[in-house]
This record gives structure tokens, sequence and C-alpha cells, in this order.
């Protein structure tokens, strides 16, 4: 059914139920002699129009309809019957609040996370991370308990450099939870520390080692950090530049062009953005 409301009959109270099968069919028996109705018409009205894909009224007038009435039972008015799947699953009678009826309705409509998961699946698919990592990040504060955004969340940190993110989302997972996407991320996440340990690195790494004081030595190991998108660690080298000689070769710049490449939301950019304000003003 292409609408989101409906008057059901007996002709066509088969077609509706049909329907159930798609959607949370809401069977609303009311008559126009009935102040009660007249209240909670508007509300069921809203509701369901704003769920077009997830709900359907179907407003069974029992003044015209007594038999289709007598058929599902209906002692008194309002009576709101829930069908799913051609079953009854809840329901209601008299006048409810709209914030009771949306409570009835929770485990039937999408989450505000759900929407953002779909979203991000569509990015992740695409293999665009930094489009689908904010709207993970935004999931994951609506929902923190949900595992798997916690998974889809560090596996896009992953890709995109920011390890020790990923490392501590995964972290978070309880060794019950720890399913096959868990390795998958895992595995992942430890080809990429593997990876990002390169001999030039390495050899800079000793450099400065021997060396703490020379910022070109840290320009230099901050340029090999973020080619391997260890993008954390460039930023605090170079800051430790910045604040040196805010002048100092091409730290500026780069400290500011790793910013712009860090994904929307990213709390290691927050951070030093932060720090770089400070430094400034």
């Amino acid at each position: 059914m292409q609408h989101a409301i409906v008057d059901v009959s007996l002709n066509n109270a088969r077609e509706v139920l049909d329907a159930s099968m798609q959607k949370l069919v809401l069977f609303q028996f009311w008559s126009a002699r009935s102040e009660g109705c007249k209240q909670l018409s508007p509300l069921l009205e809203r509701i369901v129009q704003q769920y077009p894909q997830q709900l359907l009224l179907a407003r069974v007038d029992c003044d015209k309809e007594p038999d289709l009435a007598m058929q599902f039972g209906v002692q008194s008015l309002p009576t709101v019957m829930m069908i799913k799947q051609g079953r009854p699953v809840d329901g209601f009678a008299g006048v409810e609040t709209e914030q009771a009826i949306r409570d009835k309705l929770a485990a039937y409509l999408p989450k505000p996370e759900d929407e953002l998961l779909a979203q991000a699946e569509q990015l992740l698919a695409a293999q665009d991370y930094a489009g689908a990592y904010p709207l993970l990040k935004d999931a994951l504060a609506l929902a923190p308990q949900r595992t798997e955004i916690k998974l889809w969340l560090a596996d896009a940190a992953v890709s995109l450099g920011q390890l020790p993110q990923a490392e501590a989302l995964l972290g978070e997972i309880k060794l019950a939870e720890q399913d096959a996407l868990y390795k998958t991320v895992l595995a992942k996440l430890q080809l990429a520390k593997e990876a990002a340990d390169t001999p030039e690195i390495k050899a800079l790494e000793a450099a400065l080692a021997a060396e703490p004081a020379n910022n070109e030595l840290k320009e230099k190991l901050a340029l090999q950090y973020q080619a391997v998108q260890r993008s954390e660690d460039a930023l605090a080298l170079l800051l430790g530049i910045l604040q040196q000689d805010l002048n100092f070769g091409s730290s500026k710049k780069l400290y500011l062009d790793i910013l712009a490449a860090l994904p929307k939301g990213d709390s290691v950019a927050s951070l030093y953005r932060r720090k770089l304000y400070s430094l400034l003003y």
C-alpha cells in the first residue's frame, strides 16, 4: 500500500492485513461520536506520517463497519491494535499520550543511530572512510552500548590511520562479543601498525633519540609519520617545534595540512586545533 493512512472496510481488510507482512499496521477503531477518538486521531496521524515506510494507519469507522469491529473483538472506543505479519503484537484501549504511543512503537521504528548507520554503510561500501567516520561517531554517541558501531568506527579509524583510537575502541569489546568482525578489524589494525613502523621511521626515531632538540629531524619524522597516517604522532612532533619557533621550516603548514586532512569530528583534530589556537592567541 502506497499511502500511510487508509480507511478499512470488509472489502479491503485482507489487503490491509497483508500489508502487515512488510510494516506495522495500526488498526484504529473509532467513531465520530466518541470524544476520545477525536483526541487520539490527530496523534496517530502525526506519528504515522513521520514513518510512512514503517507504519500504516488503518482506520475502521465502527459506525459504518460494525461487523469488522466485531470480528476483531473490539469492546470499547477508541481501540488501537498493532498488527505485524498478520498477528497482533500490541495495542491499547482508550486515549494514550503521544509519548506513550511512541514508547509502544519504539521496537518497530528505526532508531536515530540506525539512519546514520545506513548512510555510513553506503560510504563504507564505496571505501569513503572519511565520509563514514563522522556518521559512525555520531551513531556511537547516540548508542554507546552497541558493539557493532564500535567495530565499524574502529574499522574506519584504521583505514584513516587513527590507530590509537581504533585500538582503544577494540579494547572496549568484551570477550563474549569478539566475533568475526572484531577479529577482522583487529587483524587490519595489526597490519596497519606493522606498516606504520617503516625502516625510514625507525632510522629517524633513532637519530632523534640521539639529538632530541633537533627540530629538523622532528619535521622529517613528522613527514614520515603522516605518510603512513600516524597523524597524532606527527602533530605531537610539530607542536613541539611550533612551541619553540612558530616559523620553523614548513612545520606550521604541515600541521595545518594534517588537521585539514583528518575526518570531520575527529577528536585528535579537535585537540590539536585547540592546542594551536592556545599557542597563537
